[in-house]
């Protein structure tokens, strides 16, 4: 479809350059830990037994913050505007990143990722929801790719910070980044949609389990993303282990991790572009969705045989799980202004979050299943949820965001 030039330019405004570098720092920031953990906390004195078990400890108070801090920044964006939350929410996750390299024992290292965590969650829903509320609604799907393309690349960079200085070093150049950030967002305007809201409405997030309706219109906009961090949490994180069932050796996580997302900076392109020709945002997802399953299925089957391979397979699936800035602009969406931060912003980080259930289901299955067979199990209970989600929820392709949930 065409769209005017005037719309193309837009596309390269203030606000939508500012969010893909303030989701750049952001995905710089969140998978830092993910490439540091075992350095770092090897760093302090620990053996590598503690390692194991102080690592997990201390990357699920990372997930916990995003999880408070998804419901906090969401009401926070509802009440007194998305600028305001992109301010606070870089400030926070900022300072605390910079901490991060001073840290000397595990205690302080939890506490600060908690944190960061909460900061961090308040980045991306709150950047989409600017821009899907700024944006022509015939557009709005390729901002959103846009700011994910962009931001995503912050997992790369994050990588290579560390393989070129040390961990301490990258915390300290992931905070100053987003303390440099601050200055541009000077300009950015706040949402007119936004402005016009009814004050009282604002905000009022205990609506989402109260009407059946929007509790059921929230639990899809979830439901759809659960591959992303299935593939993202568990089968690059713990690449290795999958590695080792598979007979393949040589095979680094942190290396799967990096593949997986230079898969997704191009994945959110295409499916921007995807849906923009198709017309369609269920179609798009529906597709993204398809292929992950596909892929999956390759990764777990036992087909592959060299760690090149195995690679290749990380930046296929990071390939097909980059409908991030798809769905979340399908959450954003289907709500209304009065709501549309609260829930976009929520369910960014519910979905992060939900790694803490994930895992645990992983780890408590291997030592009966196998970790090929654990991973398989997870996978297909995320999968059916999100093949469910999908076809019981509304198309939004063009919707006029201009309304209030009532």
């Amino acid at each position: 479809m065409s769209t005017p030039n005037v719309s193309r330019k837009l596309l390269f405004s203030a606000p939508v350059v500012v969010a893909a570098l303030g989701y750049f720092i952001d995905v710089y920031d969140l998978l830092l830990f993910n490439i540091v953990r075992v350095p770092s906390l090897k760093a302090l004195g620990y053996s590598d037994a503690d390692v194991s078990e102080f690592g997990a400890y201390v990357y699920n108070w990372q997930q916990a913050g995003l999880l408070l801090g998804g419901f906090l920044w969401g009401v926070l964006g509802d009440r007194l505007g998305r600028r305001s939350v992109l301010f606070a929410s870089i400030l926070t996750y900022s300072l605390a990143n910079i901490a991060c390299g001073f840290v000397g024992s595990v205690e302080s290292y939890s506490l600060l990722r908690f944190i960061a965590g909460i900061g961090l969650a308040g980045e991306l829903g709150a950047g989409i929801t600017l821009i899907s509320e700024i944006l022509p609604r015939e557009i709005r799907g390729l901002g959103a790719a846009l700011v994910a393309g962009v931001g995503l690349a912050g997992t790369i960079v994050a990588y290579f910070a560390v393989k070129m200085t040390d961990w301490r070093m990258a915390y300290f150049i992931g905070g100053g980044m987003g303390i440099g950030l601050l200055g541009l967002r000077l300009n950015v305007l706040e949402s007119h949609l936004f402005s016009r809201t009814s004050g009282q409405k604002r905000g009022q997030w205990w609506t989402l389990i109260t009407r059946r309706d929007r509790l059921f219109r929230y639990l899809r906009c979830m439901g759809i993303a659960l591959p992303t961090y299935l593939v993202i949490g568990i089968y690059a994180t713990f690449g290795n282990e999958i590695a080792d069932a598979l007979g393949i050796t040589g095979v680094v996580a942190a290396t799967c991790v990096l593949y997986t997302y230079i898969g997704i900076v191009s994945g959110d392109i295409f499916s921007g572009v995807l849906s923009q020709w198709l017309g369609s945002r269920r179609k798009a997802i529906g597709y993204m969705l398809l292929a992950t399953l596909l892929i999956t299925l390759v990764l777990l089957s036992g087909w592959l045989q060299t760690a090149a391979q195995l690679y290749f397979c990380y930046t296929l699936l990071g390939f097909s799980i980059g409908y991030i800035a798809m769905f979340l602009t399908t959450t954003a969406e289907q709500f209304g202004t009065n709501l549309r931060a609260t829930v976009t912003t929520s369910v960014a980080n519910n979905v992060r979050a939900t790694v803490l259930v994930t895992l645990p289901a992983f780890q408590f299955l291997k030592p009966f299943t196998g970790t090929l067979s654990a991973a398989a199990l997870v996978g297909a209970f995320c999968f059916l949820l999100a093949f469910v989600s999908l076809f019981a929820m509304e198309e939004t392709f063009g919707k006029n965001l201009d309304f209030e949930e009532e």
